[in-house]
């Protein structure tokens, strides 16, 4: 931990992303991990009910994966599985060794259905106020975390499923996925507080992602997309047979993991940020990034394996 904190104060990258956390705490208490050790959290089969955290062995070290696992909710999102997701997350933006997420279900057919709506009528309103401002700040830490995600969708991910989805990096689906943001049939929209969908984010990440024009089609009808016209307006980036996300997740995921973790991170982060500027500020931000791999190890191990006609091993320093 000290290493990576060293690590991130050296690159200028930091992301304040827990300022909401102690509202709904108090509302809903989870795990304590202060007193874990790092290797504890990333390897504990059940930090809760629903939620699986691990990190992959041997030549896929590197790679953690986080498991939705709810098959009688059809990993609808309740408050066990909300801090499943929150302790999950933490635990890797605190592991240097973590350099590529998946996200993925265990749940045939389903990635996540989006609310627990039976949760949802026993919350008072104070309670859901807290509650979708934690499910907000959860997607912005998956959004804002250093390492590439990617989202491994088969079946519905509808709601605050797709929204989850949306603040991946990547999202691979299979053919019978399907994808929407059902809230405007309820008389409300994605990102609202009322109790009915964990929405966090669809009307702001949506448009982002594949314009304004198909954002709203989408959002205005309320209508389900399919695998393939998901992928044919730049919703996913790679639709495959039904069954087949998973082992293509985990070979793109391999694919990052072989590449060089400061360049991925600063990649990233000139991407995330400079997309949000003016141009002549963006390529200030993609200079300053390009500086912070210039005197690591890994450049000069790159350079060294190019020379040598041989893989690099980069180590991230």
């Amino acid at each position: 931990m000290a290493a990576l904190t060293a690590l991130t104060k050296s690159l200028g990258y930091h992301c304040a992303r827990r300022s909401k956390i102690s509202t709904f705490s108090q509302n809903f208490p989870s795990h304590n991990s202060r007193f874990q050790t790092l290797r504890t959290l990333i390897l504990e089969p059940s930090l809760s009910e629903s939620v699986k955290l691990n990190r992959l062995s041997d030549y896929n070290s590197g790679i953690v994966e986080v498991n939705l696992d709810r098959p009688e909710a059809k990993n609808a999102i309740g408050k066990d599985m909300l801090s499943g997701l929150r302790h999950a997350f933490e635990a890797i933006d605190r592991d240097s060794s973590a350099r590529v997420v998946m996200i993925s279900s265990s749940v045939p057919k389903v990635f996540c259905a989006g609310a627990d709506l039976k949760e949802r009528k026993k919350m008072t309103a104070a309670e859901v106020h807290s509650f979708v401002n934690y499910l907000r700040s959860t997607f912005s830490l998956i959004e804002e975390l250093q390492i590439p995600t990617i989202a491994v969708i088969e079946g519905a991910a509808l709601g605050g499923g797709l929204e989850m989805a949306l603040s991946c990096d990547l999202r691979i689906c299979g053919e019978n996925a399907l994808l929407g943001l059902p809230e405007t049939g309820l008389a409300i929209i994605p990102g609202s507080l009322a109790p009915i969908f964990n929405s966090a984010g669809g009307t702001q990440r949506l448009p982002r992602l594949v314009g304004k024009s198909i954002a709203k089609d989408i959002i205005f009808t309320g209508r389900r997309i399919g695998g393939r016209d998901a992928m044919s307006m730049g919703l996913v980036n790679y639709c495959v047979p039904a069954g087949e996300a998973h082992p293509k997740a985990l070979e793109i995921a391999r694919e990052i993991n072989q590449k060089g973790p400061i360049a991925i991170r600063m990649a990233k982060r000139a991407i995330n940020e400079g997309i949000e500027r003016e141009m002549v500020s963006a390529l200030d931000l993609e200079e300053e990034c390009y500086e912070q791999t210039l005197n690591t190890k890994d450049r000069l191990e790159g350079l060294a394996a190019f020379a040598e006609k041989r893989k690099p091993i980069y180590t991230g320093e």
